[in-house]
């Protein structure tokens, strides 16, 4: 008798991904894999993982997806890793370089200068690898470490945060990056184990907070504000109306479908006592 395939899991091989995935690899029938958020979009799409920690405007770019409910990295305010550097102000910026590691926060920066009253500015995305501040434009998008590294620089620029402007915007968190589960997969029988790692991982918040300090040259203080008070891991009720509230914004411009209305997979949540 052959042994069940095993759930095929993929997840972000940088830091903010650990308090989700803590320990995930040791769970029984639990195979999983780190790869770059494009990587882990295209495998998920090909049907080689089950389910991926992916950018959360894929939910609205093909049919059949649903997600795990109340896990996800989101915030409802201000976070050091997504940050739009300004060379002027705001509200004068004509032209901005995008970072292409991350589709939703892209997404959500055409989404938010896209609504100013000098509408939308020209978008660059620039060339996986390099630098965006080298591309000539008002503004610049930098995602994950490089932002925390450039806003603690000595003399750094001034920013606009989008996920804070989000918030201020719709009343709602804004969710970058939830567990998306492919078309016909039965996630039922791990979601325990999803829920362990969540628990895991907030055990050792203050051990990723040290680690992020040490290895990218950040005040330790700085990461320990990112994964204490910034980042909010469970988003709770309100993460299905967050993601709605980002697809029809994006859909008006044409980035996504308005049509999806992915199925939340809802499992019960621990006691944090």
């Amino acid at each position: 008798m052959t042994s069940p395939r095993p759930l095929r899991v993929g997840s972000v091989p940088y830091l903010v991904g650990r308090p989700l995935d803590c320990g995930l690899e040791h769970e029984p029938g639990v195979r999983l894999e780190h790869d770059v958020p494009a990587r882990l979009v295209e495998r998920l799409r090909a049907g080689d993982l089950d389910v991926a920690l992916v950018s959360s405007i894929e939910l609205f770019r093909r049919p059949g997806y649903r997600y795990l409910d109340g896990l996800a990295v989101s915030a409802a305010g201000p976070v050091h890793s997504v940050q739009v550097f300004l060379r002027k102000p705001v509200d004068e910026v004509r032209s901005v370089a995008l970072d292409p590691s991350s589709r939703t926060a892209a997404t959500l920066v055409r989404v938010l200068l896209a609504e100013r009253s000098a509408g939308a500015p020209e978008f660059r995305e620039v060339p996986a690898g390099q630098d965006p501040r080298d591309a000539e434009a008002d503004a610049w998008l930098r995602i994950g470490d490089p932002a925390m590294r450039e806003t603690y620089e000595p003399n750094a620029r001034a920013t606009f945060n989008p996920s804070e402007a989000w918030t201020a915007r719709t009343g709602h968190p804004f969710v970058f990056a939830p567990w998306i589960v492919r078309p016909g997969v039965d996630v039922t029988p791990h979601l325990a184990a999803f829920q362990r790692a969540r628990e895991r991982g907030r055990r050792r918040l203050s051990e990723f907070a040290a680690q992020g300090a040490a290895d990218h040259g950040v005040p330790a203080r700085a990461y320990a504000h990112y994964f204490f008070e910034q980042l909010d891991y469970e988003p709770g009720d309100e993460m299905r109306a967050a993601l709605r509230a980002f697809r029809d914004r994006a859909a008006t411009l044409g980035l996504c479908e308005a049509s999806h209305d992915p199925e939340p997979i809802r499992a019960p949540r621990p006691s944090h006592a």
